[in-house]
């Protein structure tokens, strides 16, 4: 199973290692979009799903915490998990993060094994990144 991932930084070199670091944790990847702010974020999501959301907190426009806020309001958007990756490491500051909806939090810098346990974690896959075994429970049924 591959997901479908958004990065979102103000910064084109922090997008491209945070794609290289998620691509070399063995997290499977079927389409990895990417984002300058949380405006930009927010266009990409008003036409294009995706399974989880990559977000630096501090960015020109909309920031990480309003974009985190937008999607909230939203009744679709609200479920997707939004993983806020940052320089920013008080407790203070990532508990804010979380009390307004964040499902994870990753401190710069940080390794690929880190961030595929992380992703894993806020998808809610096992550790090959599947939702389990799939079972079949089709005995006595017509389909």
């Amino acid at each position: 199973m591959s997901f479908n991932v958004l990065i979102v930084d103000d910064s084109a070199a922090m997008r491209s290692v945070i794609k290289k670091i998620v691509a070399l944790s063995g997290f499977k990847m079927d389409r990895c979009l990417e984002a300058g702010n949380g405006k930009e974020a927010l266009e990409i999501l008003s036409h294009t799903w995706v399974d989880v959301i990559l977000s630096d907190l501090n960015m020109p426009e909309m920031g990480g915490m309003e974009m985190l806020a937008e999607l909230k309001r939203d009744k679709m958007l609200k479920e997707i998990p939004v993983i806020i990756v940052t320089t920013e490491g008080s407790e203070d500051r990532k508990h804010m993060v979380c009390t307004m909806g964040a499902s994870g939090f990753i401190r710069k810098p940080f390794l690929p094994e880190e961030v595929r346990k992380i992703l894993y974690q806020v998808l809610g896959v096992n550790d090959e990144g599947s939702y389990g075994e799939e079972q079949s429970d089709n005995a006595g049924s017509d389909f």
